[in-house]
């Protein structure tokens, strides 16, 4: 049991931490450095942040957080159970919610997605904010194509295993897409929600309300190149066939630090898979 207690001056020097733009992990280190234990340490820098952030939510006008999917990691389970196979978890982080999940699709299905999707591959586009619609833009340079959900015995049984595994109805979700990235392709930085403040985001929205969380699939392992970046927390993903890597937001704003992109493919190509999840029935 700690003798350690978490103090409002503690309290305070964290959120100024936060505010000062320090990274959770930083300050983690520094606390520990400072004689504070771990899991004191960790506990009090994650509780003092979402209190800080829920009272954002109301004297800065943020978004109000909703519910979002996500595996149960109570206990840190070192393997969770998908309905069908056992997934590794590899690193989890909580702010942004991050798991790099191990070995979530086999060989075979990696190999059959890249089969499926490579007569169908166009060039990759992204969400107008104007109008809602799509259109390509040079931040994007893979190519791509999207399933419809359970538009194979392969897409359902993977989708099923999303479901199973993050606790999130397969309804409430989008179809597949799989991308293609060449040397020197990339995706930029971006958010996968959709701005509501944006005048075309009403018909994109109705579909199925906001995005909530991404989970993208890695369908081969490149040469060299094309992590997965979270730019905000220092965070890079290595592309390793197989592996996968979720991570949510709680409202559609930057606050929920869920910045990310595809970094450039140095050397070969990747294929990846993701699966986007939205608040309500994707329609």
């Amino acid at each position: 049991m700690s003798s350690q207690v978490v103090t409002p001056e503690l309290r305070r020097w964290i959120v100024e931490q936060a505010k000062a733009g320090c990274r959770p992990e930083d300050v983690l280190a520094s606390m520990r450095a400072s004689g504070w234990q771990e899991t004191v340490a960790f506990e009090a820098l994650e509780q003092t942040l979402r209190d800080h952030l829920a009272s954002g939510s109301v004297h800065e006008a943020l978004p109000e957080p909703v519910p979002v999917p996500g595996p149960d990691l109570t206990d840190s389970p070192s393997v969770l159970w998908a309905g069908d196979r056992g997934v590794q978890v590899l690193m989890t982080m909580t702010l942004p919610r991050v798991v790099v999940l191990g070995g979530f699709l086999s060989d075979d299905e990696c190999e059959q997605l890249v089969a499926a999707a490579r007569p169908r591959l166009s060039r990759s586009e992204t969400v107008v904010n104007a109008t809602g619609g799509s259109e390509v833009h040079a931040a994007r340079t893979s190519r791509g194509m999207f399933f419809d959900r359970g538009e194979t015995a392969l897409c359902a049984r993977i989708e099923q295993r999303i479901a199973h595994l993050l606790h999130w109805p397969v309804c409430n979700g989008e179809g597949l897409q799989v991308l293609h990235y060449e040397p020197g392709a990339e995706y930029k930085p971006h958010q996968d929600y959709f701005d509501p403040a944006q005048p075309g985001m009403g018909a994109v929205l109705a579909r199925g309300g906001q995005r909530v969380g991404t989970l993208v699939m890695y369908l081969n392992t490149p040469e060299r190149g094309g992590s997965t970046v979270f730019p905000d927390v220092a965070l890079e993903v290595a592309p390793i066939k197989g592996n996968a890597v979720f991570f949510s937001y709680d409202r559609p704003h930057p606050v929920a630090r869920a910045l990310h992109g595809g970094a450039p493919v140095l050397a070969g190509e990747k294929w990846v898979a993701t699966k986007w999840m939205r608040e309500g029935e994707f329609v």
